[in-house]
């Protein structure tokens, strides 16, 4: 789960409002990685910013972000190893790199765009499900 702050709660309802509930139009229009944190700016697809300076900001903790590179598996896949004393093989995740470093180092452009992709995500339905949760429907 992807701490989110008040008051980008209510900036993120505002973008989900103007693009009338159509998710598919918000975009990652630029980011930056630190050894803190993952910054993404958001916009409308049919309504591009001159400057960044236009477009939401926000702040993901580089932490947050390795939890969801491990969690969607974008730093392992599915192989087999040999048990070292056993010797059986057996399917295991076979881990590429730590989830930071493989998206600095070993992740390529693509992959490192899915799993910006991947934060939006997971940030847009966080907000949706737990904004909603314990309203009633009539």
């Amino acid at each position: 789960m992807i701490k989110i702050p008040q008051k980008l709660k209510d900036q993120l309802w505002w973008l989900v409002i103007s693009v009338d509930y159509d998710y598919s139009r918000i975009t990652i229009a630029e980011h930056e990685l630190n050894e803190d944190a993952l910054t993404l700016w958001l916009e409308d697809k049919h309504d591009f910013k001159n400057s960044l300076d236009e477009c939401l900001q926000v702040d993901i903790a580089a932490k947050q972000f390795a939890r969801l590179i491990k969690a969607e598996n974008l730093n392992s896949y599915e192989g087999t190893k040999l048990h070292p004393k056993k010797n059986f093989v057996y399917k295991a995740r076979i881990e590429i790199n730590e989830p930071v470093a493989w998206y600095q180092e070993d992740a390529s452009l693509v992959e490192q765009q899915w799993a910006r992709e991947a934060v939006l995500k997971r940030l847009l339905t966080q907000l949706v499900e737990t904004e909603t949760r314990g309203l009633e429907i009539w």
